[in-house]
């Protein structure tokens, strides 16, 4: 495919309600939505990356600089290019940096699409028509306030409820909303704050019938995972530990885990992404995507990769209604009971809304490829 212009188009968005984590409180987000400008369509990619390195080591700047200095240049000196899948490859040499990579190889992925006339899930080989999701719930300041946000999101039919816990605001309230909700698919979300001097912690959470709790332990670790899962009876998820199928084949083979959320930006692509699904689907792992409080456009690359058949846990894509006053696609993303269609147009299958783009553009460069003139 000839790619004409490429576009950093640094952006922020105000949330709804602030989101708090363990790692802290997020009331907007920075982040960077890659162009691929091609003879007839444009591709669009979202970075995930934040403004400081709370979940990863990357930030929105350094993603701005590793596209500027390694990615773009590799990309536009690689030629004959034929699937989206060869970025994965191309980019391998340059170590980490996921969250930079996936979002050029998700731009090259939508424009791919574009260019064969297909939907991004079918060009991922997905096979769903509609996709299940779930609802994550940040930390609130007291029980009565998250009983009345889960309820909200009960009574509109999504098909699974986490909620963010940290020490000292953990088993209370998960007990309290398995009271209130005694039969709701529930699970909860650590964000590793947690240590294997927690583990009779943990056994107690085991009478709460939780669908699984996410990474408990540290951001880097299998090893303590694998010790921690045979002594409690609850399903780890690992989220923040794998971010390769290398990783994925080590964790299950150490038992370090019995789910694995997969997000696009953490694990380096879509094409990554696919690998880790197919080999956790050939040893019976289930899996979910993960979500990062994204736009639309990232949004629609979650979508689209759920569609894969071992994607059987909903996932975090939940409507944008739920984070953002206005998104920057037309139509927004909507669910109607815990389902969200997938799309039938070409590529992603959201319209990005140029109009609200340029309104929360903070800053953007262009870079045209050097044309060698015969």
């Amino acid at each position: 495919m000839e790619i004409n212009k490429i576009v950093l188009r640094k952006m922020n968005l105000e949330l709804i309600s602030p989101f708090q984590t363990s790692f802290g409180v997020q009331t907007d987000r920075d982040f960077m939505i890659v162009e691929l400008h091609g003879d007839n369509h444009i591709g669009y990619g979202e970075c995930v990356a934040s403004a400081q390195p709370l979940y990863s080591e990357e930030t929105v700047g350094t993603v701005e600089l590793m596209l500027e200095e390694i990615l773009i240049p590799a990309l536009l000196n690689k030629e004959n290019i034929q699937h989206p899948d060869e970025l994965n490859e191309l980019f391998k040499p340059f170590r980490r940096n996921n969250m930079a990579k996936a979002a050029l190889e998700g731009a090259y992925w939508d424009l791919f699409a574009k260019e064969n006339n297909i939907p991004l899930h079918e060009a991922l080989g997905g096979t769903k028509s509609q996709i299940e999701v779930g609802i994550s719930i940040g930390i609130q300041e007291s029980l009565e306030d998250l009983l009345k946000i889960v309820e909200g999101f009960v009574n509109e039919g999504y098909k699974r409820i986490k909620l963010k816990i940290k020490p000292g605001n953990d088993l209370d309230i998960l007990e309290g909303v398995r009271k209130r909700f005694p039969n709701i698919e529930m699970m909860a979300d650590a964000n590793s704050a947690y240590t294997l001097d927690d583990i009779e912690l943990f056994k107690k959470m085991d009478t709460l019938n939780l669908m699984m709790i996410e990474q408990p332990l540290a951001h880097d670790d299998i090893i303590d995972h694998a010790k921690l899962q045979p002594e409690i009876k609850s399903s780890i998820c690992l989220d923040e530990s794998i971010h390769s199928l290398e990783d994925a084949k080590k964790a299950i083979e150490l038992g370090s885990c019995k789910i694995i959320n997969i997000k696009i930006g953490r694990v380096g692509g879509l094409t990554e992404a696919k690998r880790i699904h197919d080999f956790c689907e050939s040893k019976g792992i289930p899996v979910w995507c993960g979500g990062m409080l994204e736009s639309g456009i990232g949004r629609a690359h979650n979508i689209a990769i759920t569609s894969l058949p071992n994607f059987t846990l909903p996932g975090d894509t939940a409507a944008s209604s739920r984070y953002w006053h206005e998104d920057i696609i037309s139509p927004e993303v909507t669910v109607d009971n815990g389902i969200i269609p997938l799309p039938s147009t070409p590529g992603i299958g959201y319209e990005p809304n140029i109009a609200l783009m340029e309104k929360y553009t903070t800053g953007i460069k262009e870079i045209v490829p050097r044309k060698v003139l015969s």
